[in-house]
Formats: C-alpha cells, sequence, structure tokens
C-alpha cells in the first residue's frame, strides 16, 4: 500500500473511532437513564468497544479485508437499542427502529469471515434479507410500538421511556401479533444461517476449519440471544422481564460477546489463512491441470466465486477457460502466471480487492506456476520418451525388413546355389570336394536360421503383417515350455502392438529362466477403450521390478506410451504380469 493509501486508512480508523466514542456515549447515557446499574454499563460497554477494538485492529492489519469493518460496526451499533431509554421521540424511535440493526452485522460477519466477502448465492441473499428484515420489519414493528402500552417489548427497564415518534396509534392492537412474526423471523434467519456455516465446515480443509471456529462461537452466542428473547417475551411462564433469571442469562450473553470479537480477531491474523492453503495447489493441480478443478482450488484459497481462470493455448494464442471462452488480458483485476524463461502459462481475471493483497497474489502465481510448470516438464518428458521408443519401433522394423529383403535374401540365393553345386557334384570323384560342399550348405541353413532368429527378436515380421494374436501364437509355438493363448483377431496401433508383444516375450522369457514355470496363459484383449494383455505362469512367484532390468525396462517401456505395467508375484504363487496400454 502507498502513502496516500496509508493515510486513507488512518482517516478512515480515526472517524470510526470517534462513531464508536460518541455512539458508546450516548448509549450509555441513555442506559443509564433507563435504570441501569454501573455494572451494568461497564458489562455494555465492554461488549461494544471490544468489537470496534479487535475491529480497527483488524481494520489496520488486514485494510483490504472487511472483516475488521464488520466488527467496528457491531460495535457502533450494538449501543443504538440503548437510544429506546431517551425521552427524545427521535432518539427513541431510531433505537426502536434499528435495535436489532447489530444482529444482522454480527450474522454478515459470520458468513463472510474469514475472506470478509459472501462467496456463495445462498449467504449473499440470507445477508440481503437480513438487512431488509431489520430496515422494513424494524420501521413497521416502530411504527405500531407504544412504549407506555408495550413495556415489556423491549430489554431496558422503560416504563418512563419515550414517546416514540414514529407510531401510529391506530395501529395498536397489532403490535403483539407482529413482533411475535418478527422475533420468529429472526429464528428463522438464524437455523439458514446455522446450515450455511455448517456446510462451509464440511466443505473446509483443516486450517480453514480453525479459522472458522469463531464463526461458530458467533453463533452460539446469536443463538442464545435469540433464545433469551423468545423466551422472556413470547414465552410470558418462563420468567418476568428484569427477573433474577433474565439477569444470568443476560450476565452470560454479554461475557461470551466480549471473547467473540478477539476469536475473530485471532483467527484472521493467524498466519494468514489463503497461504497457508497456497501450496496444496501444486496437488491439487497435479498431473493434468483440468481447468475447472485448478479454477475450484483457487476459489477456495482466494475466496473469490467470480475468479474466472484462463490457461494459454498456443494454437490459439490466448487464455482460454474451462467453457473454451477467451480471457481478456487487458483491465483491472487481471495476474497473469509466466514461466520462469517468460513464456505464458495462465491468467487470473479476480476480484479487483484481491490486487489490495499482492503477497497474496505472489503466492497464489508462485503455487500454479511450479504445478503449471511442473504438468509442461511432465508432458514434455512423456512426449520425448513416446518419440524415443516409436523411433526405436520403427527402426526395429526397418531392421527386420532390411535382414530379410536383404541379408536374408542373399543367403537364401547362396543357399539355392550351393545347393544346385552339391547336385552337380554328385557323381564327383573327389570326395572331400563333396564334403565342402555339404558343409557349405549347412553353414548357410545355420545361418538363415539364426538370421531369422535375430530378425523375429528385433521385430516380428508376421507381427507387421498379420497383427497381435498371430504374433503371439507364433511366439506359443516356439516358446520353450507349454503356452496357451488366448487373444482377440484385432488390429492396433503398430506401437501399442509391439509394445504388447514384447511385454509377453518378457514375461515367457522369466517364465522359462527364473520362475521354473510348467506352463504359461496368455491373453490379450480390448477393455474399455484398452488393450488389456495378461501373462500368468505356474512358478515359483516372487518376481519384483527392483531386483531386475528387464521388468523395469519394460515398465519404462509401457509408461512412455501411457501404459501400465501391473505385476502380482506372491512367493510360491505363480506370476502375473498384466499390461494396460491405451488404443481406440
Amino acid at each position: 500500500m502507498d502513502s496516500q493509501g496509508k493515510r486513507t486508512v488512518r482517516f478512515q480508523l480515526t472517524g470510526a473511532a470517534a462513531l464508536a466514542v460518541l455512539s458508546g456515549g450516548v448509549g450509555s447515557w441513555a442506559y443509564a437513564r433507563a435504570g441501569a446499574s454501573a455494572s451494568d454499563l461497564v458489562r455494555d460497554l465492554a461488549v461494544g468497544w471490544a468489537y470496534v477494538v479487535a475491529g480497527l485492529v483488524a481494520w489496520r492489519r488486514r485494510p483490504a479485508n472487511h472483516t475488521g469493518r464488520l466488527m467496528v460496526a457491531e460495535g457502533i451499533t450494538w449501543f443504538f437499542g440503548n437510544l429506546q431509554g431517551t425521552s427524545v421521540p427521535a432518539l427513541f424511535a431510531f433505537g426502536a427502529w434499528w435495535e436489532a440493526l447489530n444482529m444482522a452485522i454480527l450474522l454478515h460477519l459470520m458468513l463472510s469471515f474469514p475472506e470478509g466477502r459472501l462467496t456463495t448465492v445462498l449467504t449473499r441473499r440470507l445477508v440481503l434479507f437480513t438487512y431488509g428484515l431489520v430496515a422494513v420489519g424494524g420501521l413497521i414493528r416502530t411504527l405500531l410500538f407504544d412504549p407506555r402500552r408495550e413495556t415489556g417489548a423491549t430489554y431496558l427497564d422503560c416504563r418512563n421511556c419515550g414517546p416514540n415518534l414514529l407510531h401510529v396509534p391506530a395501529w395498536d392492537g397489532f403490535f403483539g401479533t407482529f413482533d411475535a412474526a418478527y422475533h420468529a423471523a429472526g429464528w428463522l434467519v438464524s437455523v439458514v444461517a446455522a446450515v450455511a456455516v455448517v456446510q462451509r465446515w464440511r466443505h473446509a480443509s483443516a486450517a480453514r476449519r480453525r479459522a472458522l471456529l469463531p464463526a461458530w462461537i458467533g453463533i452460539g452466542v446469536a443463538v442464545a440471544f435469540l433464545m433469551w428473547d423468545m423466551l422472556f417475551y413470547v414465552v410470558p411462564w418462563f420468567g418476568e422481564v428484569g427477573s433474577l433469571g433474565e439477569q444470568a442469562v443476560y450476565l452470560l450473553s454479554d461475557l461470551a460477546q466480549v471473547a467473540v470479537p478477539f476469536a475473530f480477531l485471532g483467527g484472521l491474523l493467524r498466519l494468514h489463512l489463503q497461504r497457508a492453503e497456497v501450496s496444496g495447489l501444486v496437488i491439487d493441480v497435479g498431473t493434468d491441470p483440468d481447468p475447472a478443478r485448478v479454477r475450484e482450488a483457487l476459489v477456495r484459497v482466494l475466496g473469490d466465486p467470480t475468479l474466472r481462470l484462463g490457461l494459454w493455448r498456443e494454437e490459439r494464442g490466448g487464455y482460454v477457460d474451462g467453457s473454451g471462452r477467451e480471457v481478456n488480458p487487458e483491465g483491472p483485476g487481471r495476474t497473469p502466471v509466466r514461466a520462469a524463461d517468460g513464456r505464458p502459462l495462465a491468467l487470473l481475471h479476480h476480484d479487483r480487492a484481491l490486487a489490495e493483497d499482492p503477497e497474496l497474489l505472489a503466492s497464489v502465481a508462485a503455487a500454479l506456476r511450479l504445478a503449471l510448470e511442473n504438468v509442461w516438464l511432465r508432458t514434455r518428458a512423456k512426449d520425448v520418451a513416446t518419440r524415443i521408443v516409436r523411433a526405436a519401433d520403427e527402426e526395429r522394423g526397418r531392421l527386420e525388413r532390411d535382414l530379410h529383403d536383404g541379408a536374408q535374401a542373399r543367403l537364401v540365393f547362396a543357399l539355392m546355389s550351393v545347393r544346385r553345386v552339391q547336385k552337380g557334384l554328385a557323381e564327383h570323384p573327389d570326395e572331400k570336394l563333396r564334403e565342402a560342399a555339404d558343409e557349405a550348405e549347412s553353414s548357410l541353413r545355420l545361418a538363415i536360421q539364426e538370421l531369422r532368429g535375430i530378425a523375429q527378436g528385433i521385430h516380428p515380421a508376421v507381427l507387421t503383417r498379420e497383427g497381435l494374436a498371430p504374433a503371439l501364437n507364433a511366439l506359443a509355438r516356439e516358446a520353450a515350455l507349454p503356452v496357451v493363448v488366448a487373444a482377440e483377431a484385432r488390429r492396433y496401433d503398430p506401437l501399442v502392438e509391439s509394445t504388447a508383444y514384447f511385454t509377453v516375450c518378457e514375461a515367457l522369457s522369466n517364465a522359462a529362466k527364473h520362475a521354473g514355470a510348467r506352463a504359461v496363459s496368455v491373453s490379450a484383449r480390448h477393455q474399455d477403450g484398452r488393450l488389456v494383455v495378461e501373462a500368468v505362469d505356474d512358478g515359483v512367484g516372487g518376481a519384483d521390478t527392483a531386483r531386475g532390468t528387464g521388468l523395469r525396462g519394460l515398465a519404462d517401456r509401457l509408461a512412455a506410451v501411457d501404459g501400465v505395467l501391473h505385476i502380482h508375484s506372491p512367493a510360491g504363487g505363480g506370476t502375473r504380469i498384466r499390461a494396460e496400454l491405451p488404443c481406440v
């Protein structure tokens, strides 16, 4: 805040303090005239000025938060009802009309704490209704109120107070009915407010619950006031106004009220509630920055239900929110979030009042930057890994074709030539020459078999030509142990097929070399948009990715194509290897 802003806040604080002193002084004078004792006056001033003092401190420490202003307003209006103790008609009418205004402000304070703003439609409508009830209902009640006839209609012992400037004598008969309805409406508002606070509590984090605790205290005090009001004014047999029971409840309510403003102040100043939740943004964003989920997290942290979050979209050259609409980066209430290298990442379009708390916005922007850059780096790393695996797979296929169409073809041609030579030497008298031809033929056949094995290990031709199911069946026929295959005759992306094929290869290799298995069952099926491949053996189990490079490499290969590897291998219970790969 600049020096001009600080001077403005100091001026506002001074004016509020002066108004509080004036209200407390006039209210105490009127209260004393109504017969209040010295202890009554001390208790009354203690409650009202406790709100003022706590509110002034909160207002000075957090000027952008309206909680301090509401607490000061609560303290000032606390004394309004006392004005019914005067003999000045205008002051009496003012006190009767606005007697319950402090209760409406207390409700506003509870529902807006700790952000200082009403964050839901329900709370905004409820507070608006409450102020309307006090303004309109209080006025009608005042028009019907004759202090000489309705001596028990106020908390003051006010038999000689008044007259009421606004009283309409012709309406005297309606006061009792309307007064009961007026207090019943207050009860209804209290119940709805309690439900709203309970809902906030249920959906709040641990840190926010600690900060919301003063609101619960406020509700308890408000309920105590309303209960007292109802019991002594609506239920005649409970006790008379001015009785010992009434005074006891009144004293307890006052003592509780003195503690409430300082509880609100403590909650407001406790290590900045929002900043305690900023660190959770990285977790909330996770690895998939869904705009709606990120926005919900930001609304919770900033307490701004009007917040719009725009994520940078390179293809559109702008910021786009969760509904696909562009967010204008120009104007007040905008906080851009950029990467360390200056790349645009996101834009926060928020309430202008948040600009008065730049530290909070900077903390949120830093946490959001960290989360989005983490997502960007993970995405880039996955893309790079996928491209490497795809390039490697394409290179394996090229090598297999080169071996098949090049070296293998030449060897087959050489074998055919040697066999023709063998036929020509069948009657040749030189036995050593015939043996040399036979050795050449045998060596060429062995070379061709080995070359085919190498080509098969690099990338089986049947997989490219016919697909996964025929390739798995061919693999089973050549395996060192019995293998049963159940695979759907369906084609997939070449990278998906090759990844699934080599997953089964690794499983069969492990079953034969390490597990001591007697048989293996292999399955491949399409399920919920994924290719699911399983290999189950009856070996010794105990397979662990941490102890072997083969399974670790297999897990990395699957992760590079967004696949997942699951291994269940209890000791002595065989091994189940399950791979899930995305496909269409």
